[in-house]
């Protein structure tokens, strides 16, 4: 495990070592950790965020989340809880986080939290996008429900047993039944998938 001061000597520090995780405090004494999230996703590094602050409003979480982080852990915070977390982010991996994804006429643009089929916009609540992005970087992939739980919500937040199933059912009536399309699909026993063609009619 490396230690880096500043934001400037962690920028630093991630072109000399790739990273399985990185824990990022939003405190630092010449940045702010948004900042430095932002411009580390700007630069292509992929690896896992986790946000530590001592801020804990909603509005705090929701910036680091939009600024690039994987996760975020107000303090105090139990040691314990840390270590799952950064357990379930080595698990989950680096995943690129291109500008826009693409599948089939589907588009998501992970900056803006925007998303359309062909030209008609789309609205989705933070959670809906979520895991519409989940679903878009693995297109054709079966996800479970707990590669889903992982991916789209952050530790600690709601995970009661059908969650998932609410949230694709959600998804659905947004992205696919004002369409005629079907691009969400069940496998049985398995978990869900997003077609290879985005549910092109």
């Amino acid at each position: 495990m490396d230690l880096a001061p500043t934001g400037a000597r962690g920028l630093q520090a991630v072109t000399e070592v790739s990273y399985d995780v990185l824990i990022l405090d939003v405190g630092l004494p010449d940045t702010d950790g948004f900042a430095v999230c932002r411009t580390l996703r700007e630069r292509e590094v992929w690896a896992p965020i986790l946000m530590l602050t001592a801020r804990s409003a909603v509005t705090d979480r929701v910036d680091g989340l939009d600024a690039g982080a994987d996760d975020y852990l107000a303090k105090p915070f139990a040691i314990e809880e840390l270590l799952a977390r950064l357990r379930a982010l080595a698990r989950r991996g680096p995943v690129a986080r291109p500008t826009t994804l693409r599948v089939g006429n589907l588009r998501l643009d992970p900056a803006t939290h925007e998303a359309w089929r062909g030209p008609a916009p789309i609205a989705l609540t933070l959670r809906e996008f979520a895991l519409l992005e989940a679903f878009m970087r693995h297109p054709g992939q079966v996800l479970s429900r707990d590669a889903l739980l992982d991916q789209a919500w952050p530790a600690g937040t709601d995970q009661r047993s059908n969650v998932v199933e609410v949230y694709v059912r959600y998804l659905r009536e947004k992205i696919d039944r004002p369409f005629g399309v079907a691009s969400l699909e069940n496998v049985r026993g398995a978990g869900y998938r997003l077609r290879r063609d985005g549910g092109a009619p």
